[in-house]
C-alpha cells in the first residue's frame, strides 16, 4: 500500500483517490501478481529471453494497468506511467521485504562488538 501511495505521489500519470481504493488496489495487485502474472511470464518467455529480461518490466506495467482498469478511482495515463508506477511499487516491496523475516515477522539484529 505504501508503494501505491508513493507511485501516485511521484508519478504524474498515476492517480489513486481514496483510502479504500488504496486497500483494494493493494489486494487486487497481490491477486493479479499471484495468479495472472505467472501465466503472462510463461507465455512471453521467449520474448523475455530475447530482451534479456527487460520485457518483464512491460509485464509488470501490464499487471499494474490491469488493476487500474478494474478500479474506478485508480487511473494510469499510459504505458510509461504504468511502467514507472510498477517500478516504484516493486522497489518499495523489495525494501519492505528486507525488514520482514521468513516467519513473516519484523526481525531485529543486534551486533555486539566485544
Amino acid at each position: 500500500m505504501l508503494g501505491l501511495f508513493l507511485a501516485s505521489a511521484l508519478i504524474p500519470g498515476v492517480d489513486i483517490a481514496g483510502a479504500g481504493t488504496y486497500i483494494l488496489a493493494a489486494l487486487l495487485l497481490g491477486l493479479v501478481n499471484g495468479f495472472i502474472r505467472p501465466i503472462a511470464l510463461l507465455l512471453t518467455l521467449p520474448l523475455t529471453i530475447v530482451t534479456l529480461g527487460l520485457f518483464v518490466l512491460v509485464i509488470n506495467a501490464g499487471m499494474f494497468g490491469l488493476v487500474a482498469a478494474m478500479l474506478d478511482n485508480f487511473t494510469v495515463s499510459g504505458l510509461f506511467s504504468a511502467m514507472f508506477g510498477a517500478l516504484i511499487v516493486g522497489i518499495t516491496s523489495t525494501i519492505a521485504s528486507w525488514y520482514i523475516g521468513p516467519k513473516g515477522q519484523v526481525e531485529i539484529y543486534v551486533v555486539r562488538q566485544d
